[in-house]
This record gives C-alpha cells, structure tokens and sequence, in this order.
C-alpha cells in the first residue's frame, strides 16, 4: 500500500511542497516566537503571534473550502507559494536592514495563516484526488509523517541560524524553501475538476456549516478538533518562553527542545503508517487528542530540561496521532461533493483555537507561562472527557 501511494508521481510533488512549507513554517513560528520574547518579554505577545496565524483559518476557512471548488488547486498551490516567499523575503530585507518590528512579524503571521487556512481544501484535497479516497489514510499518515519531520527540522535550524547568523538569516532560508516549494508545485500534472457556482460565496459558507455537521459522525471530528485547537496547540506557543525563562535555555537550546515534539511525532505517524485499520480512526484521533494536551501538563511542571524534552516527545506522539485521523476522517467520511467544503470546516474549526490562544496569553501574563500552560492542557483532557458522548 506504501509503496503503491509512492509511485504516483503527483503524490511525490504534493508530499514535497508540503515538507517543504512545514519546515519554513515551524522555522518562522520557532523564530518569531524567540524575537518577540527578546524584544517585549511579553509571553502575551508571543501566543499573540500564533493567534495571528490562527485567526485567517477562523475567519475564511470556510470560504477557502467554498473558493476550492471553483479555481485549478494547483494554480492556488502555486499562488499561496509566491506569497509566502515575498511575505519571506520581506522579513528578511527588514531584518538585515535592522528595521524589523514586532508589528511586521505580526502581519506576516497573518498573511501565513491566510495560507495555512487553504492548505486542507487545496493541497491536502489534492492528496486524495491523486491516490483516491482508499489510500487517503496511507497518503495522510505519510503527509503526517513528512510534516513532522519538518517539526524537527524546523526549530532546530531556525534556532541554530538564529544564534549563529542574526534574525536575517532564517527568513531568507524560509525564501529558499518556498521557492523549491514552488518548483515542486509547477511540475504537478494533475488538474481538479472546477465546479461550477451553486449560488453566492456567502450561501454556500452557510450552508456549508449545516450540510457538514448533518453528515452522521463529521460532529464529533469537528468537536475534538475545536478541543485540541482550543486548549492543545496553543500550550506550544510557550515552548519558547518556558525554555528561556524556566528552563535556562538559550535560542539553540530552545530550538532542539521545540523539535522534540516533531521527533515524537514523526516516530509515531511512522508507526501508524503501516498498522492503522478503518475501525481504530476515532480512537486513534480523540486518544492522540488528549495525549497532546496531558503531556503539556507534564512539560509545563518538570522544571527540567531533560524530562521537559521527554514530554514534549510525548506531546510529539500524540500529535502524530490526532493528525493522521483529521483530515482522514473528514475525507472518508463526508460524501465526496462535501469533501473541500468538509475540509474548509474543518479549518474553520481549527481558526477557532485564536480563542485558546487569547486565553493562555492572558494567563500567562497573570499566572506566569509555566502555570498557565498546564491549566490549558488539563482543560483539553477535562473538555474530551464532557464531550465523549459526541466523538466515541
């Protein structure tokens, strides 16, 4: 099965683009988080810059599900990698002309997460086109598998760049991966079908919403996607605060401690790659769901470098298991006219988690980032726990 999913050559490219964008952007997340910490000492403003990227996801993922359906998705793969690389090579001219602010790290997150909010109803749409929805699980876990690479990739050579070159440095490299990114996406023989308007932009978003969470079993994957974008991914956005005030570690430090969720990630994707069957998706999915959000607990209390770095790895696994089954569970299980608009649901869902965001800066700025981080991973647990009855 594998192997099969691999000898498609468009699975190859669209697999590529996808590592390729993954490591810029756990690079630049890594990179401004640290800077804005450097510069204000505000963790508020450090949760505020992954909110930015969250809240285009919020506010257009739907649209972006509706808008997919009626333009080439290469040409809109193609598209969103140009503006990523200027968004890159603007950051980077400021910063070598010591110009950059925290104001300008705060649009570019924006203008990402613009980009981010279409990669589920383009890119990841693209994947089951191009190996069919009988392989999408395999196709998913591999994509899983390559973003979490990136996760170890990317914090690492931000850090490491950072420490040793200046901030210029990594967003030029951010530049040079988008643009091989693009490279990939331009050799794409594949062309989706483009549907023709059913009626206004705004109808369909609304229906959208209604004909999604009609479909029996798509609530409950909606449900634990709004929990872990709610109170699990925004508990990341301290990494770089707790290892510099907590933890005593400087941007290399904070780097290596920051991919080690990806290193458990990509062991576990890797893992479920070969051995995930049909009738294990919602365990696999809710199980990854409330690992990810207890092991932030654990991480946020040790007070050590080293356990700190085994429960992000923790946290890493159960991530890899919470990602495989998303976007699988919505393609295989929403009818296939519903899919792009199930999936830009689905990255509506996850723009909600800016409210989590929004919460845990304001706590940490009350209660400090140690403090805060695990009460919002043990809100996660407490919120799957109320909700079983919805996503078992």
């Amino acid at each position: 099965m594998r192997a099969g999913v691999l000898g498609v050559p468009d699975f190859r490219r669209i697999l590529l683009v996808g590592l390729l964008v993954s490591v810029a952007r756990w690079l630049e997340m890594l990179v401004i988080g640290v800077v804005v910490w450097q510069q204000t000492h505000s963790a508020f403003l450090v949760a505020l810059m992954t909110l930015l990227r969250l809240l285009p996801m919020g506010l257009f993922g739907a649209f972006l599900g509706v808008a997919a359906d009626r333009v080439q998705r290469r040409s809109a793969l193609i598209l969103m990698l140009v503006v990523q690389a200027a968004s890159a090579a603007v950051l980077a001219l400021l910063a070598q002309a010591d110009m950059l602010a925290v104001w300008h790290l705060a649009v570019a997150s924006f203008v990402a997460g613009i980009v981010w909010g279409a990669d589920n109803p383009v890119r990841r749409m693209m994947l089951g086109e191009v190996v069919g929805a009988h392989r999408m699980a395999t196709a998913v876990s591999m994509d899983v598998v390559a973003n979490n690479a990136s996760r170890i990739a990317g914090p690492a050579l931000g850090g490491t760049i950072l420490a040793a070159a200046g901030v210029g440095a990594p967003f030029m490299l951010s530049l040079v991966l988008y643009a091989a990114a693009a490279v990939a996406a331009l050799r794409l023989a594949h062309r989706s079908t483009v549907l023709p308007p059913r009626g206004s932009v705004l109808r369909e978003m609304r229906d959208s919403f209604g004909l999604v969470l009609r479909t029996p079993g798509m609530a409950g994957v909606m449900v634990v996607t709004l929990i872990f974008n709610l109170f699990g991914w925004p508990a990341g956005s301290m990494v770089p605060v707790i290892g510099q005030e907590d933890l005593r570690l400087g941007a290399d430090g904070v780097g290596l401690l920051a991919g080690m969720d990806g290193l458990g990630a990509l062991i576990g994707a890797a893992l479920l790659v070969p051995l995930v069957r049909p009738r294990w998706y919602r365990a696999i999915y809710a199980g990854g769901a409330a690992m990810f959000c207890g092991m932030y607990v654990v991480f946020a209390l040790v007070g050590q470098p080293v356990p700190a770095a085994v429960a992000l790895l923790l946290v890493g696994v159960g991530s890899a298991g919470f990602a495989s089954m998303q976007a699988t569970l919505v393609y295989t299980t929403a009818p296939p006219e519903l899919r792009s608009r199930a999936l830009g649901v689905l990255s509506a869902c996850i723009g909600l988690g800016l409210l989590g965001f929004l919460h845990l800066g304001l706590m940490a700025n009350w209660l400090g980032a140690s403090t805060a981080t695990a009460l919002i991973g043990a809100e996660g647990v407490l919120a799957l726990a109320l909700t079983r009855r919805w996503w078992r």
